[in-house]
């Protein structure tokens, strides 16, 4: 059933079909990475899940160097399978701090789970608390190592996971796709304001939507991004260094 899933929505993403906002989020997250990711560029996937979005990394830059990471253990094991030799796959849960922590696993709906709970727009969620270790992205990749582009969807953590990869962005610059928005983000007490702040100020990318990035327009101030976060008109979007 999970196959003809994904196969109906591969179909509707192809054919422009946004029957969702979601599926929207999908056709332009793959535009900007066929447009944007080249053959030797080295990707990161944090929150892989099934691997889709490592997929086509794997896909656009088969010369690249890539990397995912992701905490549940058996997706983490079906991951270390499929992409032996051609990813390094992680089971840590990326954050700004070190340990093991307890980790929401929605057994019911995978793609929901978290360091924390947060809103789930599913009815009856299925929650097992698991132990996973949770590490620093710059005590995992050295600073050596360049990096181009990175997707980060761990349902309202990405700031702890951007502020724990300080040093390796900040070096690099490289293109970030992220999710914030409420529901999730909230739990997590991110403040919009701070994510851009640091995005623009320590990292030096500045912050866009996606349609915005697609279609070369200005980047979102500190205060649109905030509008956008609390009228949750966008909860994805591109961290560049493109003016």
């Amino acid at each position: 059933m999970s196959q003809i899933k994904d196969a109906v929505r591969e179909l509707l993403i192809f054919l422009h079909f946004d029957l969702t906002k979601n599926l929207k989020y999908d056709r332009l997250t793959r535009r900007i990475m066929k447009d944007g990711i080249q053959a030797n560029f080295n990707c990161i996937d944090i929150g892989c899940h099934k691997g889709e979005m490592l997929n086509y990394m794997l896909k656009l830059a088969p010369q690249g160097k890539h990397f995912a990471f992701e905490p549940i253990p058996s997706l983490f094991n079906q991951l270390s399978s499929k992409y032996k030799n051609r990813a390094a796959i992680f089971p840590y849960a990326l954050s700004n701090s070190s340990g093991e922590t307890t980790f929401q696993w929605v057994k019911n709906a995978p793609a929901y789970s978290g360091i924390k709970r947060r809103r789930y727009d599913i009815d009856n969620p299925e929650i097992e608390e698991i132990t996973v270790e949770k590490k620093l992205l710059d005590d995992v990749i050295p600073t050596t190592t360049p990096i181009h582009f990175v997707k980060i969807d761990v349902e309202g953590a990405e700031f702890g996971v951007l502020k724990g990869a300080k040093n390796l962005l900040a070096a690099h610059k490289p293109t970030i796709l992220f999710e914030c928005g409420k529901g999730a983000s909230d739990f997590y007490d991110s403040n919009p304001l701070e994510l851009h702040s640091f995005l623009f100020n320590e990292i030096g990318l500045n912050v866009f939507t996606l349609q915005d990035f697609i279609s070369n327009n200005k980047p979102l101030s500190g205060h649109d991004f905030e509008n956008s976060f609390n009228n949750t008109t966008d909860y994805y979007f591109i961290a560049s260094a493109r003016n």
